[in-house]
């Protein structure tokens, strides 16, 4: 499989304008092996070990791509290729509060993926300790450390069962930094 193949397949909206996500969790491809595609755990792209440097075939190829188990994999309805994710496929860049009451946050990722931080878009801590945020279907974003710094600075020290945890409140929902 090849990088033209794959932009064909999966073409551009004849309006010229993002198109929603594909139902890639409901394509099951035959296996096509793997591609020289790894996203490095600073969110940058590479094929061949040269970056990606067009932004807009990185969204293209973000919005394919699929986890199973531990892999991932760039599919389209007839094929499924394997690639290398050093850390999560996203990096979680920016935010901002949606109301001047400040109860809900919305976040962005490096590919402008952009939501609303809630249940169904929760912020976890992995096991190496890093902070995560689910952007869709199983797939993560790691929070950036700007961003880390930011919510540490709004955050509020709250004692929980387990211990006292760094806390904010986003779409009626508790999230935690990590104990202190």
């Amino acid at each position: 499989m090849n990088l033209d193949r794959i932009s064909e397949q999966l073409g551009k909206p004849s309006d010229g304008k993002a198109s929603k996500i594909p139902p890639v969790e409901l394509w099951d491809p035959p296996y096509c092996g793997e591609i020289d595609i790894k996203i490095k755990a600073n969110g940058d792209w590479f094929y061949n070990n040269s970056i990606f440097k067009r932004l807009p075939l990185v969204k293209l190829f973000a919005s394919v791509i699929k986890k199973e188990a531990e892999d991932y994999f760039l599919v389209t309805p007839v094929e499924k290729v394997k690639i290398t994710v050093e850390q999560a496929p996203f990096v979680l860049t920016q935010w901002q509060w949606q109301d001047a009451e400040q109860t809900i946050m919305t976040v962005r990722t490096n590919v402008e993926d952009e939501f609303i931080l809630n249940e169904d878009h929760p912020l976890g801590i992995d096991e190496q300790g890093d902070l995560m945020v689910t952007v869709r279907r199983n797939l993560k974003a790691k929070v950036h450390r700007n961003v880390f710094y930011q919510w540490a600075d709004i955050a509020k020290e709250v004692e929980t069962t387990k211990g006292t945890e760094l806390m904010f409140t986003s779409a009626n929902c508790n999230f935690s930094l990590g104990s202190i």
